[in-house]
């Protein structure tokens, strides 16, 4: 979704109207927890990436993780939807152990929102957005018809560019394209890893905006890591800090902000020069 001369004010709005479309259906009440993390150690080799981490994240929350490269955030993603599993400690998605639960199955569960948006690039638009409704089982005729209704709401009219290849198309139209693949199945959590780094900062204040309007919409529980502490602000309920693979600090924006953690304070001086006062 980076900015690009294509691309108008009308495509950013369907943004919302796609991720409202999103949340529209009912919900199972399940647990109120729908993520928890106890104790969570993670390592690579030697280097020891998450430890000791515990957090619990309600059915509907917006959880935004910051800390400075290397502090574990995307790992953290990668625990939830089972591409990895700790070393130690357990991982819930809505109460059960990721290690209880079928991998292919709880990733359906997680829509994933890269940076890079990852598109194949042997697949057409249209079978890139509906890859996973195609493993899930879809007949071709829903298949085709979810595509196309996702690319119209995402202001990517399907007879345009449903037949185009990745190549063909600009970065903000790629990424566009991966919200749409994302939110094919309707997943009831949103994993987002640095979903606006690659655009230009105009555009991104604007899609933040964007999401502060539509979170009252939102049902899904939704996870997003970002270098950005201003834009944790603006997406989180909740903002956690990770430190040397450490959560030193999770709670709203506004506690943060005034938090007297002096290592969350170095932090917010680094990133966030205007947020460290006092």
């Amino acid at each position: 979704m980076s900015a690009h001369a294509g691309e108008s004010s009308g495509q950013r709005s369907s943004l919302t109207r796609v991720i409202i479309r999103y949340v529209t259906d009912t919900r199972g009440a399940g647990c109120a927890d729908v993520i928890e993390f106890v104790d969570v150690r993670f390592s690579r080799g030697p280097h020891v990436v998450l430890d000791g981490v515990g957090l619990a994240i309600a059915r509907g929350e917006a959880i935004a993780l910051v800390g400075r490269s290397g502090a574990g955030k995307s790992t953290f993603l990668k625990l939830i939807n089972r591409l990895l599993l700790p070393d130690s400690g357990v991982v819930r998605v809505e109460g059960r152990d990721t290690r209880g639960w079928d991998p292919i199955e709880l990733r359906r569960r997680a829509g994933y929102v890269l940076q890079e948006v990852g598109l194949f690039p042997h697949l057409t638009v249209e079978d890139n957005v509906s890859l996973v409704p195609r493993l899930a089982g879809w007949p071709e005729a829903r298949r085709r018809t979810r595509s196309q209704e996702l690319l119209e709401l995402v202001g990517l009219p399907p007879g345009e560019f449903a037949r185009r290849w990745p190549r063909e198309l600009s970065g903000g139209q790629r990424q566009r394209v991966g919200v749409a693949r994302a939110l094919a199945i309707d997943p009831p959590i949103l994993l987002m890893d640095e979903p606006f780094g690659a655009l230009d900062p105009m555009t991104r204040i604007e899609l933040r905006g964007e999401f502060q309007r539509i979170r009252r919409h939102l049902r899904q529980t939704v996870v997003v890591v970002t270098h950005d502490v201003a834009e944790a602000f603006a997406l989180g309920d909740r903002v956690g800090v990770l430190e040397a693979g450490r959560l030193i600090a999770c709670d709203a924006p506004q506690a943060i902000e005034a938090a007297a953690d002096p290592r969350v304070r170095q932090f917010l001086s680094a990133f966030a020069p205007g947020a460290a006062r006092g």
